[in-house]
This record gives structure tokens, sequence and C-alpha cells, in this order.
């Protein structure tokens, strides 16, 4: 699973002209599922989200994760994470899940992220969808649960 991390003062999704997510402060996470992505990469991804230290203390230091400042966490469903370039310019998305799985898969993750006690709102799986934010920092981290094991 790979997830890019954004902290934000904002975000919201919109498909077909309609909101249908925001968020205020907190995180906006684009997440793929890979092939091979198991419920143990849901979890590991979860509780990473959850528990990521990226807004600032009092003193200025990135000390503290989205819940300890009351944060949300909105989840959007990006498959293009997983686009392979190495071979010319068109992307290819083999190493993304099929999109049953991955529907399945991205479900848990928001399921388990909500178990923690956070405000989770979510994109819609497999919809052409506007995503903005106002990025604060910026501060953007990419995650791979593959990579974190």
């Amino acid at each position: 699973m790979r997830v890019v991390v954004q902290r934000v003062l904002s975000a919201s999704v919109s498909v077909e002209g309609e909101l249908i997510s925001s968020i205020g402060p907190g995180l906006l996470v684009l997440a793929a599922v890979g092939k091979g992505d198991t419920e143990a990469d849901v979890s590991l991804m979860a509780n990473k989200l959850c528990e990521l230290r990226i807004f600032e203390d009092a003193e200025g230091k990135m000390n503290l994760n989205v819940s300890q400042i009351g944060g949300a966490i909105l989840l959007v469903s990006q498959f293009t994470l997983f686009g392979d370039v190495r071979k010319g310019n068109r992307p290819s998305f083999d190493g993304a899940e099929l999109p049953v799985e991955a529907h399945r898969l991205f479900e848990e993750l928001v399921s388990r992220v909500s178990q923690k006690g956070l405000s989770v709102s979510k994109g819609k799986f497999r919809a052409h969808m506007k995503v903005s934010l106002i990025n604060d920092g910026p501060v953007t981290i990419l995650l791979d649960s593959k990579k974190l094991f």
C-alpha cells in the first residue's frame, strides 16, 4: 500500500460538481492498494497514519499526531500512485490491485482509522474526483507499507 500524506488546513472532494467530503485541519491521504497487499499492510498503514507526528507543538517541533491536534483525516483512493513510467512515457498501472480487492482493502483502511477514534471522511472509489486542499507547510510525506516492515 502506498500513500501520500499531506498536512492540511483544509481539504475537500467533489464528484460531478457536488461536494461529498471535507475536513478542516488534519491529513489528506491519497491511498493506493498494490497487488499482493493484505490486511497486514492496511493495519500497518492505519497505525502509521494515526501516529504520524507531523504537526507542530508549542515549540514549533513536529511532535504531535492528528489526534493530538483534534484534526481529521480525508482518505482518497488513488491507484495512480502505482503508475510506473520506467518504460516509455505512458504510465503502466500493473502494480495496482484489481478494483474489487482494492476497494475492499481501501474500505478496511477507512474502518481501521475510524476505529482509532478519528474523524474520517473519504472520496468516492473509482470516481473522477476534484480534490482541493490548502497544504500546511507544505508538509508532504510518502509512505509505502512494503518499505515500513
